[in-house]
């Protein structure tokens, strides 16, 4: 008996020093240690925060108040010792003049850090109005960098959750070779102007989970780059934007495949496409994508709803070029319904180099009231298997010669 209280009050005792340890590593900005204060320039105060945070052996938490504060710009970069949280409660501000950031493409960093927490239901506002006036990139594909809100680098097993990303310069959130991590009840959100706003662009990425999140801005949503596998996107509005895509694809030499996509449960208003897969044609390197589910999708009064593109070429000085060498395959549409701003609402355009393969239609009950022709779908390179679609959006009809590229 003696033996069983002693060591219950080990246990308690052990306990009780666990919560005051992790009560001592909080890391507060606006505390005496670091001295930020609403209204100021936080950027020093930040950086030496998460430094001494970082540097704690056991789990830590830095802190940014209620209030709004300046920031030039940061890199929180690892390992770390222990799992870390930056809690933003209040709002960080960026400056409106990017040429003030001594780092052109990122304004705030993560990099090689593992179990990551990121929240606090605060604010990054990347005052992106000056910038955008600025951008030259749809027009100019050797534009000069442009700051990226939120840059994610070789983070794992991490967690971001209940905070905004307000007006970025460019994209909100970059996310690089990271894994296992989820980025959960989101805003985002740019004017359906403001160009190359994307809301999450994942690259290089394994695991990566995006769930209830509010994404409007003024390009896609959601877009998937290169060599990532396994992503899943559940319970997103999107709209304004481009709609939820993958790609582009096929741009640069020795770009890898694309696997095992689930998009589930979303819906996109206002959009200038829906769900879409986009590549590039004459791609340098031959590469795939495959395994990609869209499934239980509302539309509202979105443009181009369903739509693989391998004709994609924003760039005004495109010119009609060998086919994509992408390779898409195992791709099924289910359960999709809403209503088409265009009266083109299925467009499956596959490369006429390598046709796509196993792509599947499922009830899709999408409606289109204008007036700028009949509701149609169209299927070039690509013979789809149909159940449960209305004859008009059946591909009835197909293309197998070539089609002027998308400049969208």
């Amino acid at each position: 008996m003696a033996l069983k209280l002693s060591l219950l009050a080990m246990l308690l005792f052990l306990l009780l020093a666990s919560t005051a340890k992790a009560h001592a590593s909080v890391f507060d900005v606006t505390s005496a240690t670091y001295g930020a204060k609403p209204g100021s320039d936080v950027s020093k105060a930040l950086a030496k925060a998460w430094s001494d945070a970082c540097a704690s052996p056991s789990a830590s938490k830095v802190v940014v108040p209620s209030g709004t504060y300046k920031l030039k710009e940061v890199t929180f970069r690892g390992p770390c010792k222990a799992p870390i949280e930056m809690q933003v409660r209040g709002t960080l501000q960026a400056p409106a003049d990017a040429g003030q950031l001594t780092r052109p493409d990122t304004w705030v960093g993560f990099q090689y850090i593992d179990m990551l927490t990121l929240s606090g239901g605060g604010t990054f506002d990347g005052q992106g109005a000056l910038a955008w006036s600025q951008n030259d990139c749809h027009k100019n594909k050797n534009c000069k960098p442009i700051p990226i809100n939120l840059r994610f680098e070789f983070i794992t097993n991490s967690k971001v959750h209940d905070i905004t990303s307000l007006n970025s310069k460019n994209f909100h959130m970059h996310v690089f070779r990271c894994n296992h991590t989820t980025f959960q009840h989101l805003t985002i959100t740019a004017p359906d102007d403001s160009r190359n706003t994307y809301g999450i662009h994942i690259g290089a990425s394994t695991g990566i989970n995006i769930t209830h999140a509010k994404i409007g801005t003024g390009d896609d949503c959601v877009s998937i780059g290169d060599d990532s596998h396994q992503i899943t996107v559940t319970d997103v509005t999107c709209g304004p934007g481009h709609g939820i895509s993958i790609g582009s694809l096929g741009r640069y030499k020795e770009e890898k495949d694309v696997t095992g996509i689930i998009v589930k449960n979303c819906t996109l208003t206002n959009t200038q496409n829906g769900v879409r897969i986009k590549t590039w044609p004459d791609s340098p390197s031959p590469s795939t994508a495959s395994d990609i589910h869209y499934e239980d999708i509302i539309m509202v009064n979105v443009s181009n709803p369903i739509l693989i593109d391998q004709l994609y070429c924003p760039y005004t000085r495109c010119d009609q070029k060998p086919p994509s060498k992408v390779k898409i395959s195992n791709v099924s549409f289910k359960s999709i319904k809403g209503s088409s701003f265009t009266p083109l609402a299925i467009k499956l355009v596959c490369s006429r180099g390598i046709p796509c393969e196993n792509v599947e239609l499922t009830n899709i009950d999408l409606t289109y009231g204008g007036d700028e022709g009949p509701f149609t779908s169209l299927c070039s390179n690509v013979k789809p298997t149909i159940t449960g679609v209305i004859k008009a959006l059946g591909c009835a009809t197909s293309s197998l010669a070539p089609l002027p590229l998308s400049k969208k």
